[in-house]
């Protein structure tokens, strides 16, 4: 067994459940961005239009940003390819944090550097923890769909 097996089975040994209500959170938090950036999708558009390197793509950034934090998130909260989740929004994250820290007011709906920073490393801890006990990935890998080919 190799280190990374090593440390994935003490984890999963040794996973408080509490992890398990801040993955919700954050996914639920993470929804509810998305969903402030839907009702402000022109808003959006026009502040990310404000960057001249990014007019040309201001319509895809901004449905890839609704559709990372209202997925991503659903994906996170449920425990569902957690990690899929946390990957597609690294990237708006990661953007966030530079965009606030320039004092562009790109990221508006994230008023703060430090709740940009903050849930950047969650999603950095939850890309190395995983879903957790409470998830459906977790619920998939005791429960195996059996077998249904024709014998």
């Amino acid at each position: 067994m190799n280190l990374l097996q090593r440390i994935e089975r003490w984890g999963d040994n040794h996973h408080p459940k509490w992890i398990d209500g801040l993955r919700i959170l954050l996914g639920l938090l993470l929804m509810w961005k998305g969903i402030q950036f839907v009702a402000n999708i022109d808003i959006l558009k026009a502040r990310i239009a404000e960057q001249p390197f990014l007019t040309a793509l201001s319509f895809w950034l901004a449905h890839y940003i609704v559709f990372a934090h209202t997925v991503g998130g659903l994906f996170i909260a449920l425990g569902l390819l957690t990690r899929v989740g946390v990957i597609a929004n690294l990237p708006v994250l990661i953007g966030a944090v530079f965009f606030v820290s320039a004092g562009t007011g790109l990221f508006s709906v994230y008023p703060e550097l430090s709740l940009s920073i903050a849930v950047l490393l969650m999603l950095l801890f939850f890309l190395v923890e995983g879903s957790g006990r409470i998830s459906v990935d977790e619920y998939m890998r005791r429960h195996p769909e059996p077998d249904k080919r024709p014998v």
